[in-house]
């Protein structure tokens, strides 16, 4: 079982990518870890799409259950629909931000990019580049395995109670 977990930054994908990797006995990838490379500070370069698409491709057949979080679109349609399974996340902007403000804050000891917070915030009316809710709702319509919408700030035991009837497909 392959299964991705996307939304807006903040929304909650790689908590419960990781939660959900626990409970099936799976491994857990961030899309992230693909498509940077790793530089410090991070996410400043981007690594090159061949090499992208091998290593991911390695990982989704490295455990037959398999947790991804994060997004891939445009990726290529292979690895897009190389999933059983689609959670799509979806939060209030406010709360996304302030989960990125305490994540940048714990995880790299400062307080996030400026650039990054705005970029993130316009996720709903569209940033010029990168995630948008409007990319995202067409990049599910594509979908040809099961899409999981979850709504709200719920919690991960929650959100987990409401993917598990879909896991068993």
């Amino acid at each position: 079982m392959r299964v991705l977990i996307t939304g807006a930054s903040g929304s909650g994908t790689t908590t419960l990518g990781e939660a959900l990797a626990s409970t099936i006995d799976g491994v857990f990838f961030d899309a992230d870890d693909f498509y940077w490379l790793p530089t410090d500070p991070p996410y400043t370069e981007k690594r090159n799409r061949d090499l992208r698409t091998a290593l991911f491709t390695d990982a989704l057949r490295s455990h037959p259950r398999v947790v991804v979080a994060g997004s891939i679109m445009g990726w290529g349609r292979d690895l897009e629909d190389a999933f059983d399974l689609v959670v799509f996340l979806q939060l209030e902007t406010a709360i996304r931000i302030a989960r990125l403000r305490e994540r940048e804050l714990k995880v790299y000891g400062k307080a996030p990019d400026p650039a990054f917070l705005e970029w993130a915030a316009r996720y709903d009316v569209g940033p010029p580049t990168g995630r948008s809710l409007r990319k995202h709702e067409a990049w599910l319509g594509a979908r040809k395995c099961v899409v999981v919408r979850i709504d709200g700030d719920l919690t991960v035991e929650e959100r987990l109670a409401r993917i598990e009837p879909h896991l068993s497909r």
